[in-house]
């Protein structure tokens, strides 16, 4: 009986990290389309996945361009119209190019 309950926690411990995980994937590859590095995307990501509806990610995967810096990334994001979603991101890019963010300095 408690080796069947220990198989179900794991299991629901391991279920509940998956979708976490899949929206970093997800954050990372929408802001690497939208023009930034990635580092500063993975940076930004690790940061931002938590803090994200699906309709924001949505709005996030629209903003693709070729090559653009964190200021017009932030500044395109403010033209959504999402205070919260610019919060997230002008807060995660600004962490992360402080260099203050942890996942920064490793990726450097």
């Amino acid at each position: 009986m408690h080796k069947a309950a220990a198989v179900i926690a794991t299991a629901l411990a391991v279920a509940a990290c998956s979708p976490s995980k899949l929206a970093y994937g997800k954050v990372r590859s929408a802001l690497v389309d939208a023009g930034l590095s990635a580092p500063n995307a993975a940076c930004m990501a690790e940061r931002m996945t938590d803090r994200l509806n699906i309709g924001q990610l949505q709005r996030l995967q629209s903003l693709r361009a070729p090559r653009r810096s964190l200021a017009d990334y932030v500044d395109t994001v403010r033209r959504l119209g999402d205070a919260e979603l610019l919060g997230v991101t002008a807060s995660a890019a600004a962490l992360c190019a402080s260099g203050f963010a942890p996942e920064k300095k490793s990726a450097s």
